[in-house]
C-alpha cells in the first residue's frame, strides 16, 4: 500500500515547481499544473502559448479549469505525507536514495552515474540520455554505496583491479604504490569472475542437488531404523511372549505330573490306612481273645489256643511313603535350578544387547570436543599412593622421588609399586586426559586390587582387575590379566581415556591436534573403576583439568 501512495505522488508533482500541484488546473493538451504555476509560466502573454512539458502551442490563452479529482488525490497525498508509518518510509528508508540535484524537497532517485558519482532522479536523469557526452556514462540502479567507488587517497574513480593486492585501485595508484603490479580493468576483471561466478553457481547448485540427495537418503534411513527398530521390538515381544506361553506350559506340566503324584501317594496313603484301621480291630479282638485266655484254668486249652493268637504280623511299612516328600522337594529344586539358569541366560544375553546398543549408538565420536562432554574430573587418592610418589599441584600431579614421602599408614596404600589410584570412582561414561614423560602405565583398575604381594598380585595389567596402557619412548603396549600387544600408534605426550562403563568399553587415545585411537577394549566391567599410573623411575604424570 505504501509503494502504490509513492507512485501516485510521483505522477501528481507539478514539472514546473517539482512539488504536490496546488489548485491543480487541466490545460487542452491534457497536463495539469498548479494554477499558479502555469500562469507565472505563461506571464502576461496572450497568444503564442504551449505546454511546458508537450510543448503543444495554443492561439489563444487556455481557460484553465480546475481538475476536481486530481485535486482530491493531491489532498490524499499530502496527508498520506503526514504519516510516519507509509510516506517516511518510502522518502526516508534505509533502501531511500535521494537525487542529488533536487533543491527543496529532493525526489528519489532513480539511478546512479558510476562517472559522475551522483544519484539522478526520473527528471533530472533525462540529460544522460539526451547529451551526448553523458550518454556514455554508466549507469547504476540507485544506490548509497557510490562512495565506495571513490579512490580514498586521491579520491579519483576506481577503475582498475589490482591482481597482485587484490583490490580496486585508481589510475594514480596504477602508477604509485601499485606500479608494476599485475593490473587489468574493473571492467575486464569482474567479466572473468563473472565466467567463474557461474562455475561456482554450477558447483552450488550441484553441492545443493547433492545434499538433498544425501537428506533424502537420510530420510529414507530414519525410515529404515524406525521399520527395524519396531520389527525387532516387535519379534522381541513375539519371542519372550513364546518363552512365557512355554514357560506357563511347562508350569502346567509340571503342575500336573506333582498332582497325579499327590493324588496316587494319596490314593496309597489311604489304602494304607484302611488296611491299619482293619489291623486295629483284629488285634483288639485278639487283645480280647489273649485276656479271656489268660484267665482259664485248662492247662491244655491254653497251650493248644496259645499259639494261634501270638503270631502278630505287621502288614505296615511307613518309610516307603516318607520318600514322597523327598520326591516333592526334589521337583521343587530341579524347578529352581531350571529358573536360576534361565535367568542367567537372559540377565547374560539382556547385557549382550545392551552393550551392543551402546557401542552402536553411543560411540560415533569424531572431535575431541565429543570426548570432553563426558569428562570427569579426577584427582589422585593421597591413601593408595605409593611412599615414592611426591603427589602436587592438589593431588593432581605424581613424580617418582627416591626421597621416601611422610604419608601416614593406610591400608589401601601400594606397598610394593610406584603406583596410585584416582579416588573417584568411575561409573557411567567418563573421559579424562593424562600428560606423561619418561615412562608409565596408564590404567584403570577396580577398588579391591591387591595393595601388596607380587607383581602379578598388584601389578596393573598384571591380574584380572586392572587394565593398563604401557607409554614410552619405545611406544605402547597394552596389558591385562598378563596378557600384553604392542601397538603401533602416534606418539603423544597426551594420552585421552574414555570409558563407557555400562557398554563395557575402555578406549585409549593419542591426543594431538587430532584424536587417533590407540587400543579399545570390549569386556564387561562388574564393579566401579578407578583410574590408576605406575610410574616408571625418570616418568611423571599429571592430570588436565
Amino acid at each position: 500500500m505504501a509503494q502504490q501512495v509513492y507512485l501516485d505522488k510521483e505522477k501528481l508533482i507539478c514539472s514546473i515547481c517539482l512539488d504536490l500541484q496546488k489548485d491543480p488546473v487541466t490545460i487542452p493538451c491534457g497536463h495539469s499544473y498548479c494554477v499558479e504555476c502555469i500562469e507565472n509560466f505563461w506571464g502576461e502573454e496572450q497568444n503564442a502559448l504551449s505546454c511546458p512539458q508537450c510543448r503543444q502551442s495554443f492561439t489563444s490563452r487556455p481557460v484553465l479549469v480546475r481538475n476536481t479529482i486530481l485535486a482530491e488525490l493531491v489532498e490524499d497525498a499530502r496527508k498520506a505525507e503526514l504519516q510516519p508509518s507509509s510516506s517516511e518510509r518510502s522518502l526516508t528508508g534505509p533502501e531511500h536514495v535521494d537525487c542529488d540535484f533536487c533543491e527543496g524537497k529532493k525526489l528519489k532517485a532513480a539511478m546512479s552515474c558510476l562517472n559522475c558519482l551522483a544519484s539522478y532522479c526520473e527528471l533530472h536523469l533525462l540529460s544522460h540520455f539526451r547529451v551526448a557526452g553523458l550518454k556514455k556514462h554508466k549507469l547504476v540502479k540507485a544506490t548509497l554505496k557510490l562512495q565506495e567507488n571513490i579512490c580514498p587517497h586521491h579520491d579519483e574513480v576506481m577503475k582498475i583491479f589490482c591482481r597482485t593486492d587484490q583490490k580496486c585501485i585508481c589510475v594514480l595508484c596504477s602508477m604509485d604504490e601499485h606500479k608494476g603490479h599485475d593490473m587489468v580493468s574493473a571492467a575486464a576483471e569482474r567479466a572473468e569472475r563473472q565466467t567463474k561466478q557461474g562455475l561456482d553457481r554450477q558447483k552450488v547448485q550441484q553441492r545443493i542437488l547433492k545434499l538433498e540427495e544425501d537428506l533424502e537418503e537420510l530420510q529414507q534411513m530414519v525410515e529404515t531404523i524406525n521399520l527395524s527398530a519396531e520389527k525387532s521390538i516387535k519379534e522381541s515381544q513375539n519371542v519372550f511372549k513364546s518363552l512365557i506361553r512355554l514357560l506357563e506350559q511347562k508350569c502346567s506340566e509340571v503342575e500336573q505330573k506333582v498332582k497325579s503324584y499327590q493324588m496316587e501317594e494319596v490314593r496309597k496313603v489311604e489304602e494304607l490306612q484302611e488296611k491299619m484301621q482293619q489291623e486295629i480291630t483284629k488285634l483288639r479282638k485278639t487283645e480280647a481273645e489273649l485276656d479271656q485266655l489268660s484267665s482259664t484254668e485248662d492247662h491244655l486249652h491254653f497251650l493248644n489256643n496259645y499259639s494261634s493268637l501270638s503270631d502278630l504280623s505287621v502288614c505296615t511299612d511307613l518309610a516307603s511313603f516318607q520318600q514322597a516328600q523327598h520326591c516333592f522337594d526334589d521337583a521343587l529344586k530341579a524347578v529352581s535350578e531350571a529358573t536360576e539358569k534361565l535367568e542367567e541366560t537372559l540377565r547374560d544375553q539382556t547385557t549382550k544387547i545392551s552393550h551392543t546398543l551402546d557401542v552402536i549408538l553411543f560411540e560415533d565420536f569424531r572431535s575431541r570436543e565429543d570426548f570432553m562432554k563426558y569428562y570427569h574430573p579426577i584427582t589422585l587418592d593421597p591413601n593408595t599412593v605409593n611412599t615414592h610418589l611426591s603427589l602436587s599441584e592438589q593431588n593432581r600431579t605424581a613424580t617418582l622421588t627416591n626421597v621416601k614421602q611422610k604419608y601416614s599408614n593406610h591400608p589401601d596404600r601400594f606397598v610394593e609399586r610406584w603406583q596410585v589410584l584416582s579416588a573417584e570412582g568411575l561409573t557411567g561414561r567418563c573421559y579424562w586426559e593424562v600428560e606423561w614423560s619418561g615412562g608409565v602405565f596408564v590404567s584403570v583398575a577396580f577398588k579391591d586390587i591387591s595393595r601388596t604381594g607380587t607383581s602379578d598380585e598388584c601389578g596393573f595389567g598384571l591380574n584380572d582387575k586392572s587394565w593398563a596402557l604401557s607409554c614410552s619412548s619405545t611406544g605402547y603396549i597394552f596389558s591385562h590379566n598378563k596378557i600384553s600387544v604392542s601397538i603401533s600408534a602416534p606418539q603423544s605426550s597426551r594420552v585421552g581415556v574414555y570409558l563407557n562403563h555400562r557398554a563395557g568399553t575402555l578406549s585409549f587415545y593419542s591426543v594431538s591436534d587430532s584424536m587417533t585411537l590407540i587400543h579399545k577394549v570390549q569386556t564387561t566391567f562388574t564393579q566401579p573403576l578407578y583410574a590408576g599410573f605406575w610410574v616408571w623411575p625418570g616418568g611423571m604424570i599429571r592430570l588436565l583439568d
